[in-house]
């Protein structure tokens, strides 16, 4: 088979899941990063991968694709050996995951990726934080853990639409909300408190997939601890 390529960046959400599918299911790929903060994206030879300048990306022989969701969707068929609970051949499960990945991008990414763009995020890519748009992304976001855990997580459910191992949609929606580690605690507190089912299925997923998920999410923790600290610093200089 011909050699798979991934574009990724780590601190990237997608990025993430995608690595983390092609690593639990024994997919042999090349990373090659893409780093956003130093705008690799926007080269003439990434656009030639992807001309949304974007990540992630895969080239798979003639293939180019992007597109998180589509990619997931592919490796799932293209590659022998995936266990059909990633992306089930039933029609009709594989609708219902179909529609909670289309959901995902205009709610709980909208909610989730601002809320952390407009709160800690933006000074590394010479944005202001920008301090409404944080509050309205927290609306967002709320509104969308509320919907996953009415909708998705019934009863005691350990993976989504209470299925029994993780499919695509898991690793989608798990990425997506572990960039809230990067918030200060109190925060995290704040929003996740009225979402225990959420912090429950978090578990699952981290059980089901580790070590590849602390190894695919060990960079994200590296750029918290880098963020806090500096954050603890500027406090110290500037005094009570």
């Amino acid at each position: 088979m011909a050699e798979l390529k991934v574009y990724a960046d780590r601190m990237s959400q997608p990025s993430r899941a995608i690595i983390m599918f092609c690593k639990m299911n024994k997919i042999d790929f090349e990373e090659v990063k893409v780093h956003l903060a130093t705008g690799q994206h926007r080269n003439p030879e990434y656009r030639e991968i992807n001309p949304m300048q974007q990540v992630p990306a895969i080239v798979h022989g003639s293939l180019k694709l992007f597109e998180s969701h589509a990619i997931l969707r592919y490796l799932a068929c293209a590659f022998q050996g995936v266990p059909d609970h990633w992306y089930p051949s039933d029609l009709s499960n594989r609708a219902l995951i179909d529609a909670i990945l289309d959901w995902h991008h205009s709610n709980l990414r909208r909610g989730a990726a601002a809320l952390v763009f407009d709160t800690i995020l933006a000074p590394i890519f010479g944005r202001p934080l920008n301090p409404q748009a944080a509050e309205e992304a927290e609306k967002i976001l709320d509104s969308s853990l509320s919907k996953i855990e009415s909708l998705w997580l019934p009863g005691n459910a350990k993976f989504l639409l209470g299925n029994a191992q993780p499919s695509i949609a898991d690793l989608s929606f798990v990425c997506e909300i572990m960039q809230l580690e990067l918030l200060e605690e109190k925060h995290r507190e704040r929003i996740f408190g009225p979402h225990k089912k959420i912090l429950h299925w978090i578990e699952n997923v981290k059980a089901a997939t580790n070590p590849n998920f602390e190894e695919v999410h060990a960079m994200l923790y590296k750029t918290k601890e880098k963020i806090h600290g500096k954050m603890s610093d500027d406090a110290m200089k500037s005094g009570p």
